[in-house]
């Protein structure tokens, strides 16, 4: 109750329309965007590191998340320092249909970036894993050399690389393969006794 009252005899001194007030929300906004930046990179990282994806590619989900909290925070703060809802709202609203066209069309070029997202985070295979796209008219298997912004990169057993693009992941069904296993070199030690005996 002392607290809450303190609070309140602070409140009298710092009106919330004042420049004071403002610069006080923005410092701790700015400190809580720090922190949660900091959290957000370390857990991209683990995953990467788990999933085995490139540097280049973790980087950029980094970045994508860091700037999608930097307009979160944004945003709390033109709410706070009275520029306007509706401003904001129909701002926010505007980002949120350019992603809904990247998501849902099919054929679009960022439809492979949004996808390389999904299959960043809930995607169970990682590179290394010999996996098959269930495909009809091609085969589509091999090993995964690599998970890149648009495509997917699987090296087939004939050592064709075959380039195959994230959105179509997503669509087809992938079966996980077990391990090559190595052919033995054919020992000739045998034979050569053999010959020496006749």
């Amino acid at each position: 109750m002392n607290q809450w009252i303190n609070f309140e005899q602070w409140s009298q001194y710092i009106p919330s329309d004042s420049f004071l007030f403002k610069l006080l929300m923005a410092l701790v906004l700015l400190a809580a965007y720090q922190v949660v930046k900091k959290i957000t990179n370390r857990a991209v990282a683990n995953l990467a590191l788990s999933k085995g994806v490139n540097k280049a590619r973790q980087s950029f989900i980094q970045r994508a998340f860091n700037t999608a909290l930097l307009f979160l925070f944004a945003s709390i703060f033109s709410v706070i320092a009275g520029i306007g809802y509706g401003d904001v709202s129909l701002f926010l609203s505007s980002i949120f249909a350019v992603l809904g066209v990247a998501f849902i069309a099919q054929w679009s070029i960022l439809s492979n970036v949004t996808a390389s997202f999904l299959i960043f985070f809930v995607f169970p295979y990682k590179v290394g894993d010999r996996i098959k796209v269930v495909d009809k008219d091609e085969d589509i298997s091999g090993e995964i050399l690599d998970i890149s912004m648009f495509h997917v990169l699987i090296k087939h057993d004939n050592g064709h690389v075959i380039t195959y693009p994230n959105n179509l992941m997503l669509q087809k069904a992938v079966l996980k393969l077990g391990q090559k296993t190595p052919q033995k070199a054919k020992s000739t030690a045998r034979l050569y006794t053999r010959i020496k005996k006749k």
